[in-house]
């Protein structure tokens, strides 16, 4: 029967035999993304528009998340190459910062076509190739700004928005199809480009400091914890669908009391 458990699956050890493609795999979060599955028994593609930063046993394929014809063009590629297609990763994302003054309109739509668009054309391009699996799964990488108000992320977080809710009317549409879909809320992650940001600040320091504090456990997110939640696209699930899972060191859900007499 279509979806039905795998013998002996043991979490991620579920994915041994699966093919799987990754978005966005050969950068910031991707890398860790990618090679998650690749290590626990997944032959997996990364479509990315610099793969060159996918290492063997990864399959790099050249894809332009923002031109639908690449996207379709990568994800045959990558079935091809695979022999099928039994998860999709929609890691792929660009990040902007500013309030709703900050951002001119041309960098509202570069960054909702690559965040949201991105992800349509990538899952519409799937789909012919998940429904003939009896495992498939799509996994989206959205964001802690989906669901929480952070300061200077109004775009972003609307692009994010804009991923969590097609996520559950994606695991609606296609639950009868045996195709689970669910999402990834990670907070803030330790990658390049929030170092970059760092990096810009007057304080780097002090700056870095307030984002640690901001997770309740004291630290940013690991590039492997966000990763990990491939969990989500593993027989092991198979009962999980329409859900966001938070990664955020209890961001989301914790309303500490401050520290007294610190």
């Amino acid at each position: 029967m279509k979806g039905a458990p795998l013998s002996n699956v043991n979490g991620m050890s579920g994915l041994s035999g699966l093919k799987a493609a990754v978005t966005g795999g050969a950068s910031g979060i991707g890398p860790a993304t990618s090679r998650m599955p690749a290590e626990h028994g997944a032959t997996v593609a990364v479509l990315d528009l610099d793969p060159s930063g996918a290492a063997e046993p990864l399959i790099a394929i050249k894809a332009d998340l923002g031109d639908d014809a690449s996207v379709r063009v990568a994800v045959e590629t990558a079935a091809g190459q695979l022999g099928g297609l039994d998860i999709l990763m929609n890691n792929a994302g660009i990040g902007a910062v500013g309030t709703i003054e900050d951002n001119p309109d041309e960098e509202w739509h570069r960054v909702l076509d690559v965040n949201v668009l991105g992800t349509v054309r990538t899952t519409r391009a799937a789909l012919p190739y998940l429904r003939r699996s009896s495992h498939a799964a799509v996994v989206n990488i959205c964001s802690i700004a989906a669901t929480a108000g952070l300061p200077q992320r109004a775009l972003y977080s609307a692009s994010k928005g804009a991923v969590l809710s097609p996520t559950l009317a994606m695991a609606a549409d296609h639950v009868h199809e045996g195709i689970r879909v669910n999402c990834v809320n990670p907070g803030t992650v330790d990658t390049p480009w929030v170092t970059r940001l760092l990096d810009a600040a007057d304080d780097p320091q002090a700056e870095r400091a307030a984002l640690d504090a901001r997770q309740p456990l004291g630290r940013l997110v690991a590039a492997d914890e966000v990763a990990a939640a491939v969990y989500l696209a593993s027989p092991a699930a198979g009962s999980v669908t329409g859900i966001a899972l938070a990664v955020d060191g209890g961001m989301q859900g914790l309303r500490l009391r401050p520290a007294v007499g610190a």
